[in-house]
């Protein structure tokens, strides 16, 4: 891989902006804000340097777990990411802005605690389960067990296939030519 990796260590300094793009894609943003410290030996201090902020684009289900996670302003952050440089002109100057197109975002646990809750996604109940099971169970009749003639409707509207015409028809493999070209098979 030949992108700068960066992680970031720092606070969040306004909470996360989640939205959906045209497309449908989750996205969220978030502004992280660092400020180094060094220890100044003369005066027996810590000093702040300048502070720097980090525009963090998340995507898909990055954007949606850290919408999930209720992370709010303020709150010790790590994100690590692809490193992005921008140019912009705002008021007639150039101007440049580091972003992070985020990989992974959490709490930072040195300065506190937090607690883990895995996405569940597709998963279905015993209900789903079920009608599932009872679909499954009206395809699987063939004519010859079903009580209704092959070219009625099927109960959940989709019509059974017409014999009669070639596209309806079971697929099978054309063993004389290709075994991975699928043939209509002869009625």
């Amino acid at each position: 891989m030949n992108e700068a990796q960066i992680t970031v260590i720092g606070w969040l300094a306004q909470d996360p902006f989640f939205t959906m793009t045209a497309n449908g894609t989750p996205f969220l943003a978030l502004r992280v804000g660092c400020t180094p410290r060094r220890y100044d030996r003369r005066s027996g201090q810590w000093q702040d340097l300048e502070s720097m902020f980090l525009t963090v684009n998340c995507w898909r289900s990055l954007a949606e777990n850290v919408n999930a996670s209720d992370m709010k302003r303020g709150e010790p952050v790590v994100v690590t990411g692809r490193l992005r440089l921008r140019e912009y002109v705002k008021d007639g100057r150039l101007r440049f802005s580091a972003d992070v197109e985020a990989t992974t975002v959490g709490h930072d646990l040195s300065r506190g605690s937090a607690q883990f809750r895995r996405v569940q996604r597709g998963t279905m109940t015993e209900e789903d389960r079920q009608e599932a099971r009872e679909f499954t169970d009206q395809w699987s009749l063939t004519a010859d067990e079903s009580d209704t003639d092959p070219t009625t409707p099927h109960p959940n509207g989709h019509p059974s296939p017409d014999p009669t015409d070639p596209t309806d028809a079971p697929l099978t493999t054309n063993e004389d030519h290709d075994p991975f070209t699928l043939q209509p098979q002869a009625a």
